[in-house]
């Protein structure tokens, strides 16, 4: 008899004002959507449970500008005291039938679903409460924790993330090798959005070293 399969929640992280950029990334033009449109859109095209997005700076104009269906909106009013405020913000609204948590970046459009997916998947069949993708030796995003690890991020402070828990829990980790540097992109200043802009449509696969669990 197979097991249940394990429900995650896609928690999008969206709610910075992009200071380095000089303009609110979440509504910049990318295909057919924006830079965060597109992320949903790769999310909801995915395995993921439930998908939660968390807002923070010109939130109410963001979201007009996409479709929300079937996502749970959160709004993070301080966004500003750095990026674990809008992970505990997400978690806290991760509902009880899910096992654990995608945190996804939403200026990480690269991201498809079936990387997505090859991480749920990893996820699915270990029993290990965190999954890192790697590309070419290198720490990419999202990143999946397991609820049993929750109540440790949301202790978190400051500008950290979850990396906090990486060296504290690094024999737990799986390090799962993705053959693509999307889960390596993201959109930080013009320059990065100008890259990401002319070569959306190339292919970015990269040779992979052997990790071991």
């Amino acid at each position: 008899m197979s097991l249940p399969r394990k429900k995650i929640a896609g928690v999008i992280l969206a709610a910075g004002s992009a200071s380095r950029m000089g303009k609110t990334k979440q509504l910049m033009p990318f295909g057919k959507t924006t830079l965060l449109g597109q992320v949903i859109e790769n999310a909801k095209g995915s395995k993921l449970h439930e998908i939660i997005i968390v807002l923070g700076h010109k939130a109410d104009e963001i979201r007009q500008t996409l479709d929300l269906s079937n996502t749970k909106i959160i709004i993070n009013k301080e966004y500003s005291k750095g990026q674990s405020t809008s992970l505990i913000k997400g978690l806290e609204n991760v509902s009880s039938l899910c096992d654990a948590a995608m945190f996804l970046l939403g200026d990480q459009p690269l991201v498809s679903a079936a990387i997505i997916n090859q991480l749920i998947n990893a996820f699915e069949t270990s029993d290990v409460p965190i999954i890192i993708p790697y590309c070419n030796n290198k720490r990419g995003n999202p990143v999946i924790i397991a609820r049993l690890l929750f109540h440790r991020l949301k202790s978190l402070s400051a500008d950290v993330g979850a990396r906090a828990l990486f060296d504290e829990f690094k024999k737990s980790i799986l390090k799962v090798q993705i053959p693509d540097n999307a889960i390596l992109v993201d959109v930080d200043t013009m320059d990065d959005y100008e890259k990401l802009i002319s070569k959306k449509s190339d292919s970015m696969e990269c040779d992979l070293p052997e990790f071991n669990v």
